[in-house]
Formats: C-alpha cells, sequence, structure tokens
C-alpha cells in the first residue's frame, strides 16, 4: 500500500540571502504557486554552516523582508540554526515542503540527517536547467524517501548571490539582478563595496 502524503500547506525557504534577488523571488512565486501553499515562511540564516556570510544577519533579514514583500504568502524570519534538520526539529512544521533548486537536490545526501529533515518535512525541488539529468536520477535514487519529493518546473534565472556581489564591488549596477527596493537598501547600507 502506496504511502499518503497531507496535502502541502506551508512551504519553507531557506538560505543564506546575501543578498536576495530576482532568482530567490521567481523560486518563491513557483514554490507557491506549483505547490499550492497557503504560507511560504522565507528564513534567513543568520550563521550558516556551509558558507561564510558577506553582510551581517540583521541586514540580510532586512534586504530579504523588501525582496519578497509583494508576496502576500510570504513571511521571512530569521533561522538561529547553522543546519535545515535543527531548525526542523524546533519547527515541527505541519504539512510542509521544504523549497530547494534542483542542484541543492543533488547535494542533498551531504546534508546533516538528511533522512531525519524527510521524516519532518517533503522536499519541494525546482527543476531548472543547468544540473545535469544523471546527476538528478542519481541523487533522487539516493534519498532516504523518494516518495516524499515533489518537483515542480520554474523557468530559470540567470542571476546568483554571488553576481551581485561582484558587481556592486565593480561599482556596476544591478537594478537588473534584484527587486529595486533591495538595490536601494544595498546602497543605503553601503554592502558588498569591498573585495569578497
Amino acid at each position: 500500500m502506496g504511502v499518503t502524503i497531507p496535502r502541502i500547506e506551508l512551504g519553507i525557504l531557506g538560505g543564506v540571502f546575501d543578498p536576495p534577488h530576482l532568482g530567490h523571488v521567481a523560486l518563491a512565486r513557483a514554490a507557491i504557486a506549483n505547490l499550492g501553499l497557503e504560507r511560504l515562511l522565507v528564513l534567513v540564516n543568520e550563521d550558516p554552516g556551509h558558507k561564510r556570510a558577506m553582510a551581517p544577519a540583521d541586514a540580510r533579514l532586512e534586504l530579504a523582508r523588501l525582496a519578497f514583500e509583494e508576496l502576500p504568502e510570504v513571511e521571512v524570519g530569521l533561522d538561529r540554526h547553522p543546519r535545515t534538520v535543527d531548525m526542523l526539529e524546533e519547527l515541527r512544521p505541519k504539512n510542509a515542503a521544504f523549497v530547494v533548486g534542483a542542484d541543492e537536490l543533488a547535494d542533498f545526501g551531504t546534508w546533516k540527517e538528511p533522512a531525519r529533515v524527510l521524516e519532518l518535512v517533503c522536499l519541494g525541488v525546482a527543476m531548472r536547467p543547468g544540473v545535469p539529468a544523471g546527476r538528478l536520477l542519481e541523487a533522487r535514487a539516493r534519498v532516504p524517501a523518494p516518495e516524499r519529493v515533489s518537483s515542480f518546473d520554474m523557468e530559470p534565472v540567470a542571476v546568483s548571490s554571488s553576481d551581485v556581489r561582484e558587481r556592486i564591488a565593480r561599482g556596476e549596477p544591478i537594478d537588473d539582478l534584484v527587486p529595486r527596493r533591495v538595490a536601494e537598501a544595498i546602497a543605503r547600507l553601503h554592502l558588498y563595496r569591498g573585495p569578497e
């Protein structure tokens, strides 16, 4: 007998958001539309366990609030846990999907306690071009509970946070990479101006 997955009501999108950009906003929109989410909780990682943040957490939190302000389903908060599983253990969300890109699914096996993550939430995977199909098939085959993984298509947005930071460091405009209010706040807060 198959496993019945309850209807997903809550999405969780976690990240460093250093800074948030139009790709993040597109991912949020696609997840809300394709997963039928009532709410999307965007969590800014205060102290990521896997990479160093260039801007302080309070600045990244402000930027994320500005980036997602036009999406009424989105609530932005701060995640004080370095690892996703620790945040989920505290939050214990009901009927939730943790939203990731296809590239993150390919690395899911390296996460802390991936099996426990899939006990606590489903994965909502945004399928984007650029990640080799073979790598995705291998990743899905290694997932401890593949029935807990849902995928959806989204149009790719060719931008990364490092692209934004590099442009700022070179003194180039970023208006085509981030929401307008995010660009204004980055300028006001004098963020990302030095060498990385």
